[in-house]
């Protein structure tokens, strides 16, 4: 019992033509690229950017204040170490010598490591930001810091501790500019 199909016609596979079939090959999808990149990888590369500029603006921002840091401590230090031993002759060597690192520090060292005498105390009183109340370097208590380093306790005159801690953390610990003013320029001792 053969059947034959309810079509009579029949397809003899020996006598199709392939290039008649008009057939193409199957084609794969090219490889996926990783350029351009898709927006998600384009927001962690800007969160990326980001993160490192606000590192650099940090770091850059502590480093700039690690002097006001450094100074603040070593008053802290002048003083715990002045109410300790009451010594007047070592707290004025002490605040001078802050004084002159902490202005090599802010301004270039050819102008004002050479300064002495009044040169010295102008160039403190210009160069203050905010100045106290009738308290400034050019006067008694600033002249101390001309010769307390280089005079015994014994033969150091009296003077205001106080008055002369203020005077000098106010001008250690106001705003500096990068410039000294024009006159100290031309003033050298």
């Amino acid at each position: 019992m053969n059947e034959t199909p309810a079509n009579s016609q029949t397809i003899d596979p020996q006598s199709l033509d392939p290039q008649s079939l008009n057939l193409r090959d199957i084609h794969l999808p090219d490889p996926i690229s990783w350029w351009p990149i898709s927006a998600g990888w384009w927001l962690v590369l800007g969160a990326l950017v980001l993160l490192l500029i606000v590192i650099f603006i940090g770091r850059k921002i502590y480093k700039s204040r690690q002097l006001n840091r450094d100074i603040s401590s070593e008053i802290d230090h002048i003083k715990k170490q002045y109410s300790q031993n009451q010594d007047k002759s070592q707290l004025a060597k002490s605040l001078s010598i802050i004084l002159r690192r902490a202005s090599i520090s802010f301004y270039p060292a050819k102008d004002v490591a050479g300064l002495t005498g009044e040169s010295w105390l102008t160039l403190l009183d210009q160069s203050h930001a905010k100045p106290l109340n009738k308290l400034c370097f050019q006067s008694d208590i600033g002249e101390v810091l001309i010769s307390a380093p280089y005079q015994s306790a014994d033969s150091l005159a009296d003077y205001d501790s106080a008055a002369l801690i203020r005077l000098c953390e106010s001008w250690l610990l106001s705003k500096h500019s990068q410039t000294l003013p024009q006159k100290n320029k031309v003033m050298t001792s």
